[in-house]
């Protein structure tokens, strides 16, 4: 705005900013009441990969990118700073750091949540005889009490993904970070804390509880973090940080950094933003982001589901006395496949392969099997094409990695009608591959429901956005967000599922041969 305006007397327009730190790309928006978008600005996150299998990020790289596409975005929206009357923050879950408590100095890099470095700790875990005698004593527990509580323990197995094993992996090798942990001096951070940190100068050390379910660490039942795992893992529970609701006044950004002090007025986890940003409010309301990975999430309200089958719970938000709970599921490769393809020439834009799959009545038996993150019980688990002939077109082989998309997530789909005992409501689509309709239709077919696809698919931002503004008083509820919500697209249920029943079962074998 022209600093004129602003002198006139006339109060300036206010703007609410929502930053998503996710795990190929980090985007700011700014949007105004109506939640359309001003100004925007992204910049590619950038890996590390210093040995095989490891992931990291450099912090100060990673906090000069979120700064720079701040002020980028807000300028590229004509505005000033003061104009802005909160930022919301989405960040990638999982992904940690731990630093020194007096210094503020890391200890080491951001471990990505893709990280395998704990691949042997995970493997010798889930076949000790310790973890067993945690599933019998919890599996009784759970017998005699019908608690809910007690039912996860009792099939706790560890992975790759989750930060516990990684954050032993820590204490065990860098020995810096165990003296300072010994001596009350090691803070753990995942990437919304270490953003707090640097924002307020080291004033505030926090994190949510949507991020903190996030780890694997945290106890979703009794909303703390875990003791008993910690212990078991020999992890100092003097590192965490307070868990804070979602959508709170963490406080402000030094003025210094941005030259006004800015209310940072939410901090969430990238998947749960989603949920949010796509008005998933309800019980059953279920949210389908597409994007590097898969997450299926569904709105259970006040009720915490635990699940043997590939399903896990989370805490959505906590907004004052509301505590919403989700249970989630989730398939690695989907934007990872997609893009590998494009990097070995199979087309050139994303937008042709929708166009590449309707010209081809079917995929003439060419399977897609997925595969290219490195599965912890079997790491020579690669991803192949099965069922390729002297006629295979590279348009075969576009559609049969979009098929499997389709398919995969009729999988998820049946175990989440299965397993979550709540009446399936909305479903919602989001992420980059939800911009192909090829992928969107099919996924309607299979699953014979309705989908909704947002005309804004950033719905990270936006959700993070949307907490900030509830947070500032910039929007005053729920039933307002709603409101604001634009569909672009709507996918209805068009085929008979009889009719794709050859093609699946088909990439059903494939999957098994796989395997063997």
């Amino acid at each position: 705005m022209p600093c004129g305006q602003q002198e006139s007397g006339a109060a300036p327009a206010r703007y609410v900013v929502g930053v998503d730190v996710g795990s190929t790309v980090l985007k700011c928006h700014v949007y105004d009441r109506a939640a359309a978008v001003r100004g925007s600005s992204c910049r590619k996150v950038e890996s590390l990969y210093p040995r095989p299998g490891w992931v990291e990020l450099d912090p100060e790289v990673l906090w000069s990118q979120f700064v720079g596409v701040v002020k980028e975005a807000v300028q590229a929206a004509g505005l000033h700073m003061r104009q802005i009357a909160g930022l919301g923050i989405s960040t990638q879950r999982a992904t940690f750091i731990t630093w020194h408590k007096r210094t503020g100095k890391p200890f080491h890099n951001f471990i990505s949540w893709q990280d395998l470095r704990s691949i042997e700790l995970v493997n010798s875990w889930n076949k000790s005889l310790l973890l067993k005698v945690v599933h019998v004593i919890f599996t009784v527990l759970h017998f005699l009490t019908g608690n809910d509580r007690y039912l996860a323990p009792s099939f706790l197995t560890f992975s790759t993904k989750q930060t516990s094993m990684k954050l032993s992996w820590v204490f065990k090798n860098i020995h810096e970070a165990e003296e300072a942990a010994k001596k009350n001096n090691c803070c753990f951070g995942t990437v919304d804390t270490w953003l707090l940190y640097r924002l307020t100068k080291g004033s505030v050390y926090a994190t949510d509880y949507s991020n903190a379910s996030a780890t694997g660490v945290f106890e979703p039942f009794m909303k703390c973090w875990n003791p008993t795992l910690c212990n078991l893992l020999s992890i100092p529970m003097s590192i965490y940080p307070p868990v804070k609701d979602t959508s709170f006044n963490f406080g402000s950004a030094d003025s210094e950094i941005f030259g006004v002090p800015i209310p940072i007025m939410a901090v969430v986890a990238d998947q749960q933003s989603a949920m949010f940003g796509e008005c998933c409010f309800h019980p059953g309301d279920v949210k389908l982001t597409m994007g590097t990975g898969c997450f299926w999430n569904v709105n259970t309200g006040e009720h915490l589901f635990a699940s043997r089958r590939g399903l896990y719970p989370l805490i959505g938000w906590k907004i004052g006395e509301e505590v919403v709970y989700l249970t989630e599921g989730c398939m690695s490769d989907i934007g990872t496949a997609i893009k590998w393809a494009q990097d070995i020439n199979l087309f050139t834009n994303v937008d042709e392969t929708e166009k590449m799959a309707r010209s081809i009545v079917d995929s003439q038996g060419v399977c897609f099997v997925p595969g290219f993150q490195v599965s912890v019980n079997d790491p020579y688990l690669c991803a192949s094409f099965m069922g390729l002939k002297p006629s295979t077109t590279r348009n075969h082989l576009v559609r049969a990695i979009l098929e499997s998309v389709a398919f995969r997530n009729k999988q998820l789909y049946d175990i989440i009608v299965k397993k979550v005992r709540i009446p399936l409501q909305t479903i919602r689509a989001d992420g980059g591959v939800s911009n192909n309709s090829f992928v969107m239709q099919m996924t309607s077919d299979l699953i014979n429901k309705k989908i909704e696809k947002p005309a804004n698919a950033d719905m990270s931002s936006l959700g993070a956005a949307f907490l900030a503004g509830l947070a500032s008083g910039f929007w005053t509820d729920k039933e307002q967000l709603k409101k604001l919500r634009r569909i672009e697209a709507v996918f209805e249920p068009q085929k008979d599922l009889e009719e794709y029943k050859p093609a699946m079962d088909i990439w059903l074998q494939a999957m098994k041969r796989s395997l063997h």
